[in-house]
């Protein structure tokens, strides 16, 4: 008998038409501007040389909403109180780690399970990631 392994599907990015509808989706309306917000404040907060804002891609999974990623950089530097990680990654696993972050933060303090759910699905979707080693060097 033979296992087979399943590999996940890819993030997709979400197109403009729909964009309106994937952070009340993600963070639930409850939760729109206090999660929206805490990204972008994590993003702040993990890289303080390079992240100065800007536009944000939104990345699905099979329709449904996974995280956002900033768009102002390739890649960005990781020097931050929040981790002891030291070092560079891409501007998607730089999004993946502050939506993880920010939902992690957001389900404890909401005590909500949406949130928490959509951590833990993020987390999954991150172990198949091409830098899941960096991400969960970030997140540790």
């Amino acid at each position: 008998m033979t296992t087979q392994v399943t590999r996940p599907r890819a993030a997709t990015l979400v197109p403009d038409d729909r964009r309106e509808k994937f952070l009340p989706t993600l963070f639930g309306h409850r939760f729109l501007i206090v999660a929206e917000n805490t990204v972008y404040t994590m993003m702040e907060r993990l890289s303080p040389s390079d992240y100065r804002g800007g536009f944000w891609n939104f990345y699905e999974q099979d329709g449904q909403p996974l995280y956002l990623a900033p768009t102002s950089k390739s890649r960005f530097q990781i020097e931050s109180d929040i981790t002891e990680f030291r070092g560079e990654v891409s501007a998607d696993s730089a999004g993946i780690v502050a939506t993880l972050f920010a939902l992690s933060h957001l389900s404890v303090n909401y005590q909500s399970d949406l949130l928490a759910k959509r951590y833990y699905r993020l987390r999954i979707y991150s172990f198949h990631h091409p830098e899941v080693s960096e991400i969960f060097q970030v997140l540790d």
